[in-house]
């Protein structure tokens, strides 16, 4: 048991100095991405390929732990057989993600929190028989909860970001489905 402890001792000591940013300072990241969405549960579905798009601030509690928080403009939803045609449900919203980052080694971080979204956008297109239209979508709630995991590596200001979004809440009234994110951003951190 003194060997464990000592061990964890000395790991966390030697993981002092991986943050890229000091003690109590803020930064601001602007960053641009990509999504990779599907709805769970929906039969016959296929992803949805979105822009992710925002700022995040930064906190640097410790010389290992940050907090950050943020908006990004996220297109979310799904494609695939819908209604008996072809179609896309677009499920757009403003995300603020809050997260716990820990820096394991230089630039390399792991992250995990929650991040309420509010839906900017809802509405289905379908294409059948070479005709194609769209429709509000009813029953879409305002509000989607989800908790992002994920890694960042950052080099030179430059970060590189990759989350798994895990959906809390249903998406619809109508729907048990959940949304299932995966996002990809490039974003550029700036000293405040």
């Amino acid at each position: 048991m003194k060997k464990l402890i000592l061990t964890a001792v000395i790991m966390l000591a030697s993981v002092a100095s991986y943050a890229q940013h000091a003690v109590g300072s803020f930064t601001l990241q602007p960053k641009i991405g990509m999504n990779i969405a599907d709805l769970t549960k929906a039969d016959d579905s296929e992803v949805r390929i979105g822009l992710a798009a925002g700022a995040e601030f930064e906190y640097q509690a410790t010389d290992i732990v940050s907090v950050s928080f943020g908006a990004l403009y996220s297109m979310q939803g799904c494609k695939g057989d819908l209604y008996g045609a072809d179609g896309t449900i677009k499920l757009d919203y403003i995300n603020v993600p809050i997260l716990a980052n820990v820096y394991v080694a230089k630039g390399f971080a792991v992250k995990l929190g929650l991040q309420p979204g509010f839906k900017v956008n809802s509405e289905v297109t379908l294409k059948k028989s070479g005709t194609s239209g769209s429709a509000d979508l009813d029953g879409v709630k305002s509000v989607d909860l989800s908790i992002p995991v994920g890694v960042s590596y950052e080099y030179n200001n430059f970060v590189l970001d990759g989350r798994y979004n895990f959906g809390v809440t249903k998406w619809s009234d109508n729907s048990d489905s959940k949304h299932s994110v995966f996002q990809i951003t490039l974003g550029y951190k700036f000293d405040l």
